[in-house]
């Protein structure tokens, strides 16, 4: 029988901005997590995506985009191996989705969404004119309060910061 007297992270007090202010990440979180997963999961299912060449191939798109790249170099390195690319990048985003969502190593999941979202906007979404159109930049904006705070609350994270607490005796 438990005898501490720890409340959970719900029922803290304090009043709905108190509550509003701490979970405020959560719902950009859940976004960029499904988002990324569904990203993935598109990417490894789609049977035109994942080749060399042909109309909706990432070869194709890497080439189509190569000459407008802010870094053409990265696109350069990409065309060696195309549909291992694609792999990489739709398992990257699997990754980083799962993570995300799970609140599992959440910066370093977070700072993986922002890589691919920053190599994205460098290459693929580059000559989008006006460059708010480009949804590469805003998805790489909203990576960057994830990396900077983390996954503190219902998060896989949290459950092992607080049973490593437990384990200490409270102690930091």
């Amino acid at each position: 029988m438990r005898t501490d007297t720890q409340t959970s992270y719900l029922n803290r007090g304090g009043d709905w901005r108190d509550t509003a202010t701490r979970y405020a990440l959560l719902p950009l979180r859940i976004f960029l997590g499904v988002t990324f997963i569904y990203a993935g999961l598109d990417k490894l299912t789609d049977s035109a995506f994942l080749k060399s060449g042909g109309a909706g191939s990432i070869g194709d798109t890497m080439r189509a985009a190569r000459d407008s790249a802010a870094i053409p170099a990265l696109i350069d390195m990409a065309l060696k191996n195309p549909v291992g690319f694609g792999y990489a990048i739709a398992l990257g985003e699997l990754a980083v989705g799962i993570g995300t969502l799970l609140g599992l190593l959440g910066r370093l999941a977070a700072l993986g969404g922002a890589l691919i979202s920053l190599s994205l906007w460098l290459t693929v979404s580059w000559a989008t004119t006006p460059y708010y159109y480009g949804n590469d930049l805003a998805y790489l904006m909203a990576w960057l309060p994830l990396v900077l705070a983390g996954a503190p609350y219902l998060s896989l994270d949290a459950a092992w910061r607080s049973r490593r607490r437990q384990r200490m005796g409270g102690h930091r």
